[in-house]
């Protein structure tokens, strides 16, 4: 799925121009590593509150469009 594969990988240059670890990242979104590490790779079934939370903290916007 390309928009999974363009979430998961703004998600991850913004954490790392954050310079935030995937352990910082987790902790202020207030969820698990192993989540953020999925997030990351597009892989597994994170919850959408949990994907919220981590673009949140990193300043990103998640937008829905037809």
């Amino acid at each position: 799925m390309e928009s999974v594969s363009a979430v998961a990988a703004g998600i991850r240059a913004a954490r790392k121009e954050a310079g935030l670890t995937q352990e910082d990242l987790a902790n202020l979104a207030e969820t698990s590593e192993r989540t953020i590490r999925a997030i990351e790779t597009g892989t597994g079934n994170p919850s959408l509150r949990a994907v919220a939370a981590a673009a949140n903290v990193l300043g990103l916007r998640l937008t829905v469009t037809r």
